[in-house]
């Protein structure tokens, strides 16, 4: 893992990224495997095919049978209905008000659940010392952009103004996620700025930050390397209405003009993936409007590696490294 400090360049370090990188072993393994499944691409069904298709892949590669302290299923009220949400508590929790963290999984905003992310937020719930409350938001294109940012912010409150319910400290309350979840969850911090509830921290695994424009990561990495192109176009087809300005900070929240004041955040990305130079370029947006930053780029990794943690070992070593760090910073 490569880890930036407060006064480095980022972006520019990405430029020579490629010849200083290969791919991690059991990366390679697992896209020849996936290469030789002779599967037809994730968008190259319908929707309710691809949602099968992602949970048999979770349960094949997501971490199993981790030992945690209790996990409980709930509801809460949501702009579009109930929303089911799922709470972990860690397997050694320090005191009775823990800090807490409000997950939004991954899934391009049309797949993706409870049970595809479970193994990650036990494993970071153990590590973290967090309460983690993952939250299934509304997904496209049954519910198309903005249901899931609704849904995200909705949930964050509720969690902030319930927090003794759930056994949460509010003043070290965070908001988490990765890929698609990671840009709710910073749509969900720019949001919270203006209105509440205060939150301490942002923890954002390879986010989708920006759809209008192609970075040179998302040229680099456009097939062969788990999230390809024609996915995200997919994707975007299916969450964005007709019409959309793709720069609205909702969908990209890099675009918004002033990120001071946001929570202290920590930026994971991965060094093939397409995703990588928007989430470098975010860290330094941010660094550069006074907020406080943990950065790295997790060397021959892939997107959603962090939930692969059964087929990916480096999983678990870089969950341990974002737990400790979410736990010091939530101190």
């Amino acid at each position: 893992m490569t880890a930036g400090n407060d006064n480095a360049e980022t972006t520019a370090a990405m430029a020579t990224i490629m010849e200083a990188m290969t791919l991690n072993p059991s990366v390679r393994a697992l896209l020849d495997m996936i290469a030789a499944s002779g599967r037809p691409k994730i968008w190259q069904v319908s929707p309710p095919e691809a949602r099968a298709m992602v949970l048999a892949l979770a349960k094949l590669v997501d971490a199993k049978d981790v030992p945690t302290g209790n996990v409980r299923d709930g509801t809460m009220p949501g702009p579009g209905g109930a929303l089911r949400y799922r709470a972990y508590t860690p397997a050694a929790p320090a005191g009775a008000a823990l800090p807490g963290l409000v997950y939004f999984h991954g899934g391009a905003w049309v797949f993706g659940d409870l049970d595809s992310h479970d193994g990650m937020c036990r494993l970071l719930a153990n590590e973290s010392g967090c309460l983690i409350i993952a939250v299934d938001y509304r997904l496209a294109p049954e519910h198309r952009f903005p249901a899931a940012v609704e849904d995200a912010f909705a949930a964050t409150a509720y969690v902030a103004a319930n927090a003794s319910q759930f056994g949460i400290d509010a003043s070290r309350l965070a908001v988490g996620g990765d890929s698609a979840g990671g840009n709710l969850a910073a749509v969900v911090c720019q949001q919270a700025r203006k209105q509440g509830p205060r939150l301490a921290l942002a923890v954002l695994f390879c986010p989708a930050l920006d759809f209008s424009t192609e970075s040179q990561s998302r040229r680099d990495f456009a097939e062969g390397y788990f999230l390809e192109q024609g996915l995200m176009r997919w994707a975007a087809d299916h969450y964005v209405p007709p019409g959309e300005n793709l720069s609205d900070p909702r969908l990209s929240p890099l675009h918004l003009v002033d990120l001071s004041g946001l929570p202290a955040t920590h930026l994971h990305v991965a060094a093939f993936d397409p995703l990588r130079d928007e989430g470098a370029a975010y860290a330094d947006a941010l660094r550069g409007a006074g907020v406080k930053v943990r950065y790295a780029c997790h060397d021959g990794m892939i997107h959603h590696f962090y939930a692969m943690a059964d087929a990916i070992p480096y999983a678990r070593t870089a969950l341990k490294a974002a737990g400790e760090a979410i736990r010091a910073d939530l101190a």
